[in-house]
Formats: structure tokens, C-alpha cells, sequence
């Protein structure tokens, strides 16, 4: 009998907003690394048909091009989309102790925050929405990401008002 083979199959997509500042830093052979979390809501109705948030936190890590752009253009409250892989680590904490944790590998990272460069650095001044990508040194527009959204998170992030 043939040995089935379980699927490689590790992608996650998830939306929200930053808790607080990112951390960045470089490795002892000087690559970039970002670690942030996100709150991540979902609405639901429960039992009662009323209606119910949720909020999962969910950290993220992005290494190289993405995050230097992430140094660049993320805050506390900042609206990301993510797009990754999960994965795990253990660590020692300072007593001692062996810590696992799960979090997002971002692969492309979609800032959903209008974005004015000149705050930073005063260099270009435009107002997209972009994606980076990991395998990408470059950043461009691209709204592959919005069909994700609903009209009305589009609106809300387009700054149109109904």
C-alpha cells in the first residue's frame, strides 16, 4: 500500500494594526530584522445573534528589504496586511526558562496607512498604499490585496466616505 503524503502547505493572511512601535535591529552578520504585533479583530454574532468582536494578537517578523521598509513607514496603530508563513522559535528567557513561540515569517507586506515620505526624511511625497515583498528590492503600487477587503473597508482605507 502507498504512503499518502501530507501536504506542504504553511500560508497565512491576516489584517490589522500594530499594538506598538516596532523593533528593529541587525544581526551579528548585519541583516535587518523587524519584530511587531498586530491586533487582528473578527467580528461574529453569537448565540443571541448579537453582535460580538474578537481580537487575536499575532506576532510578526520580517528580515532584509522588508524591513528596512518597515523602519520606514510603521508606527503603533499602523494598518498592515501581511502575508507570511507561520513558524516557530524557542528561546532562553532570563531565568532560564525555554520559551516557544509561533509567529508570522512576512513574505509581502501591504501598508494600508496613507504615506507621506516626505515626514521621513523629506524625500518623495507620495500618498500610495504598497506592497513589499521579500523577494523584491524594490516596493511598488499594487492593489492585489483589495480584493480581501470589503467595499467598505476599501472606502475606509481609500478615504472615501459614504
Amino acid at each position: 500500500m502507498a504512503e499518502l503524503k501530507m501536504p506542504e502547505i504553511n500560508s497565512v493572511i491576516v489584517a490589522g494594526n500594530l499594538t506598538k512601535d516596532p523593533v528593529f535591529r541587525q544581526t551579528s552578520n548585519n541583516t535587518p530584522v523587524v519584530n511587531f504585533h498586530i491586533a487582528a479583530n473578527r467580528r461574529y454574532k453569537d448565540s443571541s445573534n448579537q453582535w460580538q468582536e474578537d481580537v487575536c494578537y499575532v506576532g510578526v517578523v520580517a528580515w532584509n528589504k522588508l524591513a528596512d521598509s518597515c523602519r520606514d513607514r510603521l508606527r503603533k496603530g499602523s494598518a498592515v496586511l501581511i502575508d507570511g508563513e507561520l513558524q516557530s522559535r524557542t528561546f532562553k528567557t532570563e531565568d532560564g526558562r525555554n520559551r516557544t513561540i509561533v509567529e508570522i515569517k512576512a513574505k509581502r507586506i501591504q501598508f494600508l496607512n496613507k504615506f507621506n515620505k516626505a515626514q521621513n526624511n523629506g524625500e518623495d511625497t507620495s500618498d500610495n498604499d504598497s506592497i513589499v515583498d521579500d523577494n523584491d528590492d524594490s516596493s511598488f503600487e499594487d492593489n492585489s490585496f483589495d480584493k480581501f477587503l470589503t467595499d467598505e473597508e476599501s472606502d475606509l482605507i481609500n478615504g472615501e466616505e459614504n
